[in-house]
């Protein structure tokens, strides 16, 4: 029996004149800042600049990029580096090709740099900022039900009278 269901959108981005807005790219803008955001607060909150947030994530964001990027060409070689690849193509972010991993550790380098050149603790500013993250992180992932990247159960048939449930595959 299915409770819920939300299909993915038929088109993952729109055209503003010259301009392709990506739903994938405009969560994630959202994710930031409301991370951002929620940050800020909870660092002012500790008796902290509340600028100082959005200061050390020019550098985090940045580099959570560069993290993803890598992560991904990392895991997904063959096109870039295979027979066949082309290796220039491992730079075409724009092309597709993030993993959340590499965005994880590459924010947390360039949040310890933004600290670093802040002269706030890490270990503060990370406890800070964290429901932050977490709150953006979840409304980043909505940018890949707009890539119609994410799916829900299996589609079985349904149980009819008698039958056992199945063991998950």
């Amino acid at each position: 029996m299915t409770l819920a269901f939300i299909p993915s959108p038929s088109v993952g981005e729109v055209q503003l004149g010259p301009l392709p807005l990506r739903g994938y790219s405009l969560m994630l803008i959202l994710g930031i800042a409301a991370a951002v955001w929620l940050g800020g607060r909870r660092w002012a909150a500790r008796g902290g600049e509340k600028a100082v947030v959005a200061d050390i994530a020019l550098w985090a964001v940045p580099f959570g990029v560069v993290g993803a990027r890598l992560y991904h060409v990392i895991t997904s070689s063959e096109p870039y580096f295979g027979k066949g690849g082309d290796p220039a193509k491992a730079l075409f972010i724009w092309d597709g090709g993030i993993g959340v991993w590499g965005a994880i550790a590459g924010g947390a380098v360039g949040a310890w740099i933004g600290c670093r050149r802040n002269g706030v603790p890490l270990s503060a500013f990370a406890d800070a900022v964290a429901p932050g993250i977490a709150l953006g992180q979840a409304i980043g992932r909505w940018g890949n039900w707009f890539n119609q990247e994410l799916y829900g159960r299996g589609h079985r048939p349904p149980l009819g009278p008698g039958d056992r449930p199945r063991a998950p595959a």
